[in-house]
């Protein structure tokens, strides 16, 4: 089965958010602040946590098996 434009534009988001998470952990560790509880580091680690949530949940929207969702052909009795 062939996945949807919009799923297979959600698994390329996800991808991109992942690489985004990577960037900001490594832009963490790598930073140097002025104090030791830098708002600048704690924001990095932030922007960790929100990239990995948004890549996990387009990477289930990207994987996931619509078929009978998005045609309305499945095995459900409408009565």
């Amino acid at each position: 089965m062939k996945k949807p434009f919009g799923q297979r534009l959600a698994f390329v988001v996800a991808i991109l958010c992942y690489l985004a998470a990577l960037v900001c952990a490594l832009a963490a560790v790598f930073y140097r602040g002025a104090q030791p509880s830098d708002p600048v580091q704690a924001s990095l680690m932030a922007a960790v946590v929100f990239f990995i949530g948004c890549g996990v949940v387009l990477h289930v929207i990207g994987k996931a098996r619509l078929k009978g969702v998005l045609s309305g052909s499945g095995d459900i009795d409408d009565t």
